[in-house]
């Protein structure tokens, strides 16, 4: 068997999923197996939630921002630290290469991107 140091992964894409699937933002979670990655779509602007017998606007409760998951993605335990790692090395050179600064210590997907 060849040393897996020594593989070259050779990736295969159907055309299908060529295009992907558009997401706003990700909820991340996990079993003792595995992590889950979401990765989610905004149907409609937050809205206030109703109660459920008069269905008139309930006061001081958070609102409801509706999503659907576009993409499920589950991997083992020990590949999410390698997916750290990834993700803030292509979020590094993409700051880099677009100039801009590092996101906002709190994001909102409900409010546009800021300039």
């Amino acid at each position: 068997m060849p040393d897996p140091q020594q593989l070259v992964l050779q990736m295969g894409l159907p055309d299908s999923q060529e295009v992907g699937v558009y997401a706003d933002f990700a909820n991340i979670w996990h079993t003792p197996n595995s992590f889950v990655l979401d990765f989610l779509t905004v149907k409609m602007p937050p809205h206030p939630q109703a109660d459920p017998q008069s269905g008139q606007p309930l006061e001081d409760v958070p609102g409801v921002l509706e999503t659907t998951v576009s993409a499920r993605v589950r991997i083992p335990p020990e590949q999410i630290f390698p997916l750290m790692a990834g993700l803030q090395q292509q979020a590094n050179q993409w700051l880099q290469e677009t100039g801009r600064q590092a996101p906002p210590e709190v994001w909102d997907p409900t409010q546009p991107p800021s300039a």
